[in-house]
């Protein structure tokens, strides 16, 4: 037995989405007694921090709806089915910034939310990146804008908010310990 670990008595599925999965479960608790819980179900997300020649981060600015506004984030997405993380990484990256890269390093991965979410993301660096030669089409209902900032205008977005998500802070938090910028 797991340590704290709650036991599922009945799940109820009340949506299957798109993006995600919601559930109701019933748990019996370490103390006998029983809870709900509600979760939401994610395959799972990437995220690049991408550094040009010039030690530059490469960022996306676009809206999102949750926040009724716009946020710069470093390049992310879902994983699809199946797929290997990487090569979400290098998808996301080529669709979100017009580059690609053929050395990535992970970073690490986190739990962005396990209070109620199983979603779990990967971090991946690169400093290699290319410019393709033909822009590949990303998703039809998604629209960014390319921004190169150095470190320290990325602190500077976060103190403003610009920056706001985890993922990001992460990102900058890491490279700071880098030293390399």
């Amino acid at each position: 037995m797991k340590k704290f670990e709650e036991k599922t008595l009945k799940t109820n599925k009340i949506y299957n989405g798109k993006v995600v999965n919601l559930q109701v479960d019933e748990v019996t608790l370490p103390n006998g007694k029983t809870s709900t819980r509600e979760i939401i179900k994610h395959p799972g997300a990437v995220a690049v921090i991408p550094i040009t020649n010039d030690k530059k981060i490469v960022f996306v600015e676009q809206y999102r709806k949750p926040l009724e506004k716009s946020l710069v984030e470093i390049p992310a997405g879902k994983l699809e089915d199946g797929e290997e993380p990487e090569i979400t990484a290098v998808r996301e990256l080529e669709e979100e910034t017009g580059y690609t890269t053929s050395n990535l390093t992970l970073v690490t991965s986190f739990y962005t939310s396990p209070g109620f979410a199983d979603e779990l993301i990967y971090i991946y660096m690169t400093d290699q990146l290319e410019p393709l030669e033909e822009q590949v089409a990303g998703d039809d209902d998604e629209f960014v804008e390319l921004l190169e900032l150095t470190l320290d205008e990325a602190k500077r977005y976060v103190k403003e908010q610009r920056i706001h998500d985890a993922k990001t802070n992460y990102a900058i938090m890491y490279l700071e310990t880098l030293e390399m910028m």
